[in-house]
């Protein structure tokens, strides 16, 4: 049983300079709206990196970017929804992983913020020989559960994925207090170079506070990736064995990636488990992906054959100008489960144009995942790439979907212009865009195997007001990005803009020529190859030679 203790003083006294400051923009050369852009939002989360330098040790490869944040997560406390709960990369590399994990607190709906370096890591604060002693941290997720516990989940690793002596762990904690401390990590699962743990979420169930679930894909050297779940059955003090939950099967080499677990909350199906996940199947050299679900009727003890949502047909953005990628979150799903019962499923798909651009596409059940209506296009812009989408339903039921697209960007090679969008709708045939923010210049983003934000990013609700978390680059090549936590009010955009509302998109019926469909075919498979060759280095190769 690991009780509750402080972190190391390193981590963890260091409540960070500037903690409850909410943060400003003059980290843009030139003050607000440098280079002609909007002012970034005043609401930021994040501050100067709290990290030392030279802290990893050792030989050490890649480009670091020092005060580049990505990838946030967020949780909003079931009782006080104003308290928030967020959690993000801090020090990005640009071949895997980040210095430190990074939490932060907000308790006026983030306005202002705290922020606590997580010992995940040795530039977090893990001392020599203790749980966190990993070179590189990555991929946070924080959860509530129902009592106000708080949990965070992270993947630790050190070395390259299947090189000699390359280790890589999940890692938790919980926390009582709302996030401000946290438990030492335990660790749930912790792998030599034969295989990489990777793609974590965790989940409290929030219909009884003493189950918490952890999963994530676990790859072999040929590629083949089952998907892993570590269950706590008393609120995270104490976890089960890891072990194989879904194991993917097809002609081929099969593996997830992706999963995360929600629960229903109401209805028939109270207290049932999904699991949603994307299957890659690898056949004579060629992979394809697909959405999938598995449900779980007794708190994940055993599981359910496979539901499959659909194809997911993702081709991935990037500057046409420049041909510059965007690292996007193409192979990875969003899911969310509504507070009548109902199941929400959104992610990138370029079916919508024939293989073009990338649209957000969503998919709903309303009968706990046995059955899914076909995919809709929901961005309001069908010509430009949409990517990243976060799914929340808010108290009331409305949807909302955070995603950026490239609508504003120019000719102009030097920039690439970004901006980021609420979408929101009851029924999923009828939606709303309300502009977050932007545009802004993704440009000086952190070139992790293409300019990256993050797979994911954050997105709560209080009341009526929905609250993305997400990553947003500057202009300054010394403070590529910040999180930041503005405040979106769909009601009165709705009202600024009458011309905001636009209906979901269907696939056109016609056929696609062989010509064209084999292009689509080959742009999807190169997008799954990215995605997969950005989280494992060979993997595209390793696959190849193990595939029928």
């Amino acid at each position: 049983m690991n009780k509750l203790s402080p972190l190391p003083a390193l981590v963890l006294t260091l409540l960070l300079a500037g903690c409850g400051g909410g943060g400003s923009d003059a980290g843009d050369p030139g003050g607000p709206g440098a280079g002609g852009l909007p002012a970034l939002p005043s609401r930021q989360a994040s501050v100067a990196t709290p990290v030392a330098a030279g802290c990893t040790g050792g030989s050490i490869s890649g480009t670091n970017y020092a005060n580049a944040e990505v990838e946030p997560f967020a949780a909003a406390h079931p009782l006080n929804p104003n308290q928030l709960l967020a959690a993000w990369q801090q020090d990005r590399w640009s071949n895997g992983g980040a210095r430190a994990l990074v939490t932060a607190v907000s308790s006026d709906g983030g306005a202002t913020w705290q922020r606590s370096l997580i010992p995940m890591s040795r530039c977090g604060g893990a001392i020599a020989g203790s749980v966190g002693d990993y070179e590189r941290a990555t991929d946070p997720w924080v959860d509530f559960g129902p009592d106000g516990t708080a949990h965070l989940m992270g993947l630790a690793f050190s070395g390259g994925s299947f090189t000699p002596g390359a280790v890589s762990a999940m890692l938790a904690s919980r926390s009582t207090d709302g996030g401000r401390s946290w438990s030492t990590p335990i660790t749930l699962v912790r792998d030599g170079e034969a295989f990489f743990n990777d793609k974590n979420a965790i989940t409290a169930d929030t219909t009884d506070a003493r189950f918490v679930y952890a999963v994530w894909d676990r790859l072999d050297r040929a590629g083949r990736g089952p998907a892993l779940l570590a269950r706590s059955t008393d609120a995270g003090l104490s976890w089960e064995p890891a072990r194989e939950f879904y194991i993917p099967t097809s002609l081929g080499i099969s593996q997830t990636v992706g999963n995360r677990v929600v629960v229903i909350a109401a209805g028939p199906e109270r207290g049932v488990l999904v699991n949603v996940f994307t299957q890659i199947d690898t056949v004579s050299g060629t992979s394809v992906s697909r959405v999938g679900i598995v449900r779980s009727i007794d708190k994940g003890v055993t599981w359910q054959a496979p539901v499959f949502v659909a194809d997911l047909r993702a081709v991935g953005a990037r500057d046409a100008g420049s041909g510059k990628a965007i690292r996007d979150g193409s192979i990875l799903p969003t899911i969310a489960a509504a507070p009548d019962g109902g199941l929400w499923v959104a992610w990138q798909d370029g079916r919508f144009s024939d293989g073009m651009v990338d649209a957000i596409a969503l998919s709903r059940s309303t009968d706990g995942g046995r059955s899914w209506t076909a995919p809709l296009a929901i961005n309001k812009v069908a010509t430009t790439p949409a990517f990243t989408p976060t799914l929340h339903v808010r108290a009331d039921g409305l949807v909302g979907v955070l995603h950026y697209d490239l609508r504003s960007n120019t000719a102009d090679t030097t920039t690439l212009l970004a901006d980021a969008w609420l979408l929101t709708s009851r029924d999923g045939l009828s939606w709303t865009e309300t502009r977050v923010h932007g545009p802004f210049d993704m440009n000086a983003a952190p070139d992790a195997g293409g300019l990256f934000l993050g797979d994911y990013q954050g997105l709560v609700s209080a009341g009526n007001a929905f609250r993305p978390l997400l990553v947003m680059s500057r202009t300054d090549t010394n403070n590529r990005t910040d999180v930041f936590s503005p405040q979106v009010d769909v009601v009165a955009a709705a009202r600024a803009d009458p011309l905001a509302s636009h209906r979901a998109r269907a696939i056109d019926a016609a056929p696609l020529g062989r010509a064209r469909a084999q292009q689509f075919s080959a742009a999807t498979h190169a997008a799954v190859v990215r995605a997969m060759e950005h989280r494992v280095p060979g993997w595209a190769a390793r696959v190849r030679a193990a595939s029928p």
